[in-house]
């Protein structure tokens, strides 16, 4: 006889940023923290704030759910386990025919305390989502609705907008798009926090003060690095 196969794999999470670590990020431009990362982090550009009536910044430990294209089963368990804070990730393999997520599953995630939740898939019911008010970042809006009959997976790695992402790495997102920070690299890009917010500070001022070319841009153009072509 052929047993019936799970319709869920669930992974209770094992690691998580500490109060200290998730602070660390608040205020802080996704822009930075890519820098942080040798230009690299951020999820596809697809993946955008969902609409400028909701709030357009949050971050937080990763809560990962692969649902799967087409389904939300597992997005529909999601909820249970969320913890305050957490950044809520839904992947769909970046299926576009149907919703990944809606209103009443984020009235639920924001019942359960999430910062906010972001999918490669598109959104529905957009105004009941901005009475929600929980922060989303999606791959734009359909009416189109999903299957609710898995198989589904909660707390497992997901592969979202060319990045494979795991439940307690930090998400830093806001209006240029969504950012990811592996676990093990989170205290490393701390460190450089402080450095690149000096730096971009200074660049701006001499911007403001009238900049037009950077001293090695003319140093460059000054060069035999040139080729001048008549």
């Amino acid at each position: 006889m052929i047993e019936a196969c799970p319709v869920l794999a669930i992974r209770r999470p094992v690691r998580r940023p500490t109060d200290a670590q998730i602070a660390a990020f608040a205020d802080t431009p996704t822009s930075f923290i890519v820098d942080a990362m040798a230009g690299q982090g951020a999820l596809a550009a697809a993946i955008a704030p969902l609409s400028t009536e909701l709030p357009q910044a949050a971050h937080g430990p990763a809560l990962t759910v692969n649902a799967g294209p087409g389904d939300c089963l597992a997005t529909l368990a999601a909820p249970a386990f969320t913890r305050p804070g957490d950044m809520v990730l839904i992947g769909v393999a970046g299926h576009q025919g149907c919703a990944a997520l809606g209103d009443r599953v984020l009235g639920a995630l924001r019942n359960a305390g999430a910062a906010g939740a972001v999918t490669d898939g598109p959104a529905r019911d957009l105004d009941g989502i901005v009475t929600v008010g929980l922060p989303v970042w999606a791959a734009g809006l359909t009416p189109n609705s999903p299957m609710n009959t898995g198989p589904g997976e909660i707390g497992l790695p997901v592969q979202m907008g060319g990045r494979q992402v795991e439940t307690g790495d930090m998400v830093i997102a806001d209006r240029d798009g969504v950012v990811t920070v592996p676990f093990d690299l989170i205290d490393r890009v701390i460190g450089k926090l402080d450095t690149i917010r000096h730096l971009e500070g200074e660049r701006d001022a001499r911007v403001a003060n009238g900049l037009i070319v950077t001293p090695d841009i003319e140093a460059l153009l000054a060069s035999e690095s040139v080729a001048w072509v008549d």
